[in-house]
């Protein structure tokens, strides 16, 4: 299927690895220019070179932290008229609630809610003046079901669904829609370092630890396994693309059934 995406101008925070990586590549290989961005310029250029190489696309790159607002009015400045924004870039980390201190809860509020808010600010002027664009949130199922092991890392999620669902109310009526993903576990580069820390410190091997971790910890997955990035990057690129023209202010979750709702 043709996605409509050639040419368009596509950013993806946080994306030299996972599941903003595997996003960056499926866009690219419809045809987007796309700007990949990491905090450093060798893992940025790394996964230029990767992603260019295998779609024959025009890739660029932006190394910087898009948790700051001066790179996020850098980037914007370097590359105007981004008409496709997916605002992946997260932290997670798991930590009992009484150890989260102030300055941990303004870091993940900052990284994962305000790096979108400032983007989304900074890219809408052109999408308003073309009457067309796409601004996506890569949230997560524990936006919904909030991890007791890393409560801020749901809060985060949240604030993501609301943004989100607030910033489509206040474009209806234009060609700009905006939504949030929902995965649920995902096999991304950080979650398979977590996972091969625990597993490793178990004494058990990768694919006995998922299956201990869907009996144990997420019980109402449906797939029962990790996703795998690529799998989360088909929806978001067809969410990026024209032919999602009606879907806007929707929470869409890739979730393997994890949420225990038909809604």
């Amino acid at each position: 299927m043709d996605m409509k995406l050639r040419n368009r101008l596509a950013l993806v925070s946080g994306s030299t690895a996972g599941i903003g990586y595997a996003i960056a590549a499926a866009l690219a290989g419809e045809g987007a220019r796309v700007i990949v961005n990491g905090r450093t310029q060798p893992a940025v250029d790394a996964a230029v070179t990767a992603i260019r190489s295998a779609t024959g696309s025009a890739v660029s790159g932006f190394a910087g932290d898009l948790s700051t607002a001066a790179a996020a009015e850098a980037l914007v400045r370097e590359n105007p008229g981004i008409e496709i924004l997916v605002n992946n870039l997260g932290i997670f980390e798991p930590t009992p609630f009484e150890a989260i201190a102030d300055a941990d809860w303004m870091r993940f509020f900052s990284t994962n809610v305000l790096s979108g808010v400032r983007l989304a600010r900074l890219c809408l002027p052109a999408m308003r003046r073309a009457d067309w664009g796409r601004i996506i949130f890569i949230s997560s199922e524990s936006g919904v079901q909030i991890p007791a092991e890393m409560i801020h890392y749901g809060v985060t999620k949240t604030a993501q669904i609301a943004l989100a669902r607030g910033l489509a109310e206040s474009l209806a009526g234009t060609g700009i829609t905006v939504n949030s993903v929902l995965p649920g576990p995902t096999k991304s580069r950080g979650v398979v370092d977590f996972v091969d820390a625990l597993a490793n410190a178990d004494g058990k091997s990768f694919d006995e630890f998922e299956k201990a971790f869907f009996e144990q910890v997420r019980p109402t997955s449906l797939i029962k396994r990790f996703a795998s990035p690529e799998e989360v990057a088909s929806l978001v690129t067809y969410i990026a693309s024209p032919l999602a023209s009606a879907t806007t202010g929707a929470a869409l979750r890739v979730d393997g059934g994890v949420i225990k709702s038909a809604f």
